[in-house]
């Protein structure tokens, strides 16, 4: 998560203005606050999108509030019918979602579709809750006395999302959420908020109730609206670290629990022995997809011994064929999501220079297939980076990879291990024992072997170590179920009737 666009006040009837979703249908905004939003490939603002007031964020936060008893006490299996028609619907639909997403954010329409499947994953898993969320039962733990326990929601729940993953991010979290009983506030970002109004309308037409699913557009006002409202007992965050540290010391002073994962700096480690074809491929999908806008991408390749030298010209030969332009026409790579978030990018060209690292390929003025005044930055490739660099230390969010080049295979772990983040980390080799040292030595979160972006399948959970998450529950898998979802244990005895008390038999002669 970027910094928050800055807000304007507009009365412009030319472009449309996205909404909020409250009580089950769009509500226009009245605070006299929007933003813009821009189509990167264009270069210009499409539409505008409401910034709540104070009053709006009440409404919403009431409105969920509303229809949690009701929602909670739902028969289990109307609520899962509920999510099947949500998912089928979802995956009917996901071509439309797809252009909505890619006209906002810039991806290609290819990479969109990815997202939305990997967000489907959960959803997938989140219609099977019936069988996670049962409690256990222990009987006669004394004469007379049985101790079970059960699963409850927690109440209203609050979502903040990136811009990077508008589907996905969100539906790592809501599906899990709504389907155990939770009503849902969504706050998502406002350089590209439609994907969830979409989102909202299919979720109505698969017989949500009202209130149970709330979109609620907005700036840092709004954030503060969830993190402070009393009545909103949980925060689930993706972004950036400073934001996330923020959201989880805000939160969890008010008494909520949170689950706030941050950025990242992910390594990748090549041995001598590894593939170098694969190594190639992978530093190319990992490095540029999504023009490197994901926590996930890799954005250091760590070269052992000889690797550079070996890898560097296949890498390059690759990336002189990535064609760059619109995410609607048949390209490789789209656009940054903003004009200030390109030249903050392609300001580390600069400083990669100053620092004495060689640029290998710039990504600054390259051709592309698209408008000219779209937020164009090509992959990137330096070579030679100093461990002092901001190039180096800071997360870039964006297509540039660089080269660290080491001695050793300890080496290498040294260097991911003293890292702020612990987010995501690959190693390439042919050798398993050098793997499966690598993955027990490693301090990170997630753990790719041949594999440059391990991100985990929906029944596992996603969440790295350090300064990459704040809380103790990473998002969705089994610990998803466990954050939305608390504990009680309940202690009962039944008098037998042949030891006195209610005698419920049929009278005696």
């Amino acid at each position: 998560m970027t910094t928050t666009a800055p807000s304007t006040t507009s009365s412009s009837t030319e472009i449309p203005t996205i909404t909020h979703w409250i009580d089950g249908k769009r509500v226009e905004g009245t605070s006299g606050r929007t933003s813009p939003v821009f189509d990167p490939a264009l270069g210009i603002a499409t539409k505008n999108v409401a910034l709540a007031s104070q009053e709006e964020i009440d409404t919403a936060i009431a409105s969920a509030k509303a229809a949690f008893p009701k929602w909670r006490d739902l028969s289990i299996t109307k609520r899962q019918q509920i999510m099947f028609k949500f998912r089928e619907l979802v995956n009917e639909r996901k071509g439309e979602l797809a252009e909505i997403l890619t006209a906002e954010h810039g991806k290609v329409i290819s990479d969109s579709l990815g997202e939305i499947q990997r967000g489907l994953e959960v959803l997938e898993l989140a219609t099977g809750f019936p069988s996670i969320i049962k409690g256990d039962f222990s009987q006669q733990v004394s004469t007379g006395v049985d101790v079970y326990s059960t699963k409850s929601p927690l109440g209203v729940v609050g979502i903040i999302s990136p811009f990077n993953f508008p589907v996905m991010v969100p539906m790592w979290f809501f599906p899990i959420a709504i389907a155990v009983g939770n009503t849902v506030v969504l706050k998502p970002s406002e350089k590209d908020p439609s994907s969830s109004i979409f989102l909202a309308e299919l979720f109505k037409e698969a017989g949500l109730p009202d209130g149970v699913f709330t979109v609620l557009q907005g700036d840092k006002l709004a954030v503060d609206g969830l993190l402070n409202s009393p009545d909103v007992a949980s925060i689930s965050f993706v972004g950036s670290t400073p934001i996330a540290k923020y959201i989880y010391e805000t939160a969890s002073k008010n008494g909520k629990r949170v689950q706030a994962l941050g950025g990242a700096k992910n390594h990748m480690l090549v041995l001598p022995d590894a593939d170098m074809e694969l190594v190639a491929d992978s530093a190319i999908n990992a490095g540029f997809g999504s023009a490197g806008e994901r926590c996930m991408a890799i954005s250091v390749l760590v070269a052992v011994g000889d690797v550079g030298d070996r890898v560097i010209p296949m890498i390059k030969e690759r990336m002189s064929k990535l064609t760059i332009g619109d995410g609607r026409r048949n390209c490789d790579m789209g656009p940054l999501v903003t004009e200030v978030h390109r030249d903050k990018v392609a300001s580390y060209v600069d400083i990669a220079i100053e620092d004495g690292a060689e640029v290998v390929v710039d990504g600054r003025g390259i051709e592309v297939d698209g408008a000219k005044d779209g937020f164009w930055f090509g992959p990137t490739l330096i070579d030679k980076v100093p461990l002092t660099s901001r190039v180096y230390t800071e997360e870039i969010f964006g297509p540039v990879l660089s080269i660290v080049r080491v001695d050793t295979y300890e080496e290498g772990v040294e260097l991911i291990n003293s890292g702020a983040f612990g987010n995501g980390t690959a190693i390439f080799t042919n050798d398993g024992g050098a793997a499966r040292r690598f993955q027990n030595e490693i301090e990170v979160g997630m753990i790719g072997i041949n594999v440059p972006i391990p991100v985990p399948v929906a029944y596992y959970s996603f969440g790295g170590f350090k300064d990459s998450i704040f809380g103790d529950s990473k998002a969705y898998g089994t610990q998803g179920f466990h954050f939305f979802t608390r504990e009680k244990a309940i202690t009962s005895r039944w008098s037998d009737p042949s030891h006195g008390g209610i005698n419920l038999g049929f009278p005696q002669a």
